[in-house]
């Protein structure tokens, strides 16, 4: 079995808050906890910045000093794809291999809007992507949602054209799961073929919710998903 943490939404700013929150002590706070549990490796799912300055990508990389583990991430809404490539080029991923499993990556971003999109050249990608792959267990992770969240996010805000990205998905029996950001809030959502998990926010959540957290995962060679979310 593998272990793997993810986080989103983190909105680190050069000014103290962010969206009236904190960002920098709060994911201090996150990292703190996380340092003192077992993983293999750490998935951020996007907006890890506020406002995509170079200068809070410095600062969010001295944050996550203290993980020793493979740090993992993709651009939300809120990155700026240069400055994220300029201090992340190492971590961005379009797949990694924990034990029998991947995690494989799909761009949801489109320029200067805070719904997503998935491009065709994006899902042929992931469809070449999970055609190669050799794990016998996948999760797909993005940044926006790709079901309603039946909860006060304004579902606008979501992935637009989800169903062009199931027709993709549906056809690999291998996807265990499909985990996402952006909307703030962690949730788990039916479907017939794998589970769809929403991660909370490290900033503040968009619901009633007051605590910041994370998501937990337990990967079993058997393809058995677990998770639960870590709230603080």
């Amino acid at each position: 079995m593998t272990k793997f943490i993810q986080i989103s939404d983190c909105h680190i700013d050069d000014q103290t808050l962010a969206m009236g929150s904190d960002t920098q002590a709060n994911l201090k706070t996150i990292i703190k906890e996380i340092s003192n549990l077992e993983f293999d490796a750490l998935l951020i799912s996007g907006d890890l910045t506020h406002n995509g300055t170079l200068n809070s990508y410095e600062l969010l990389q001295e944050i996550l000093s203290p993980i020793k583990q493979p740090i993992y991430v993709f651009g939300g809404n809120h990155d700026n794809a240069n400055h994220l490539n300029q201090i992340f080029k190492n971590n961005l991923f379009n797949s990694f291999s924990l034990g029998k499993w991947s995690v494989v990556s799909i761009d949801s971003v489109q320029p200067n809007k805070t719904s997503g999109w998935v491009a065709k050249e994006a899902l042929k990608t992931l469809d070449e992507t999970l055609k190669a792959v050799n794990s016998e267990h996948v999760i797909v992770a993005l940044h926006h949602p790709i079901v309603p969240m039946n909860s006060s996010w304004d579902d606008e805000l979501s992935l637009e054209n989800p169903q062009d990205l199931f027709q993709v998905l549906n056809k690999y029996s291998k996807i265990r799961g499909v985990v996402f950001g952006h909307a703030h809030e962690a949730a788990e959502f039916a479907h017939d073929n794998f589970k769809i998990i929403s991660c909370p926010s490290t900033a503040l959540q968009f619901t009633s919710e007051s605590r910041i957290g994370f998501n937990k995962f337990d990967l079993r060679d058997d393809g058995q998903l677990d998770w639960q979310t870590q709230w603080i």
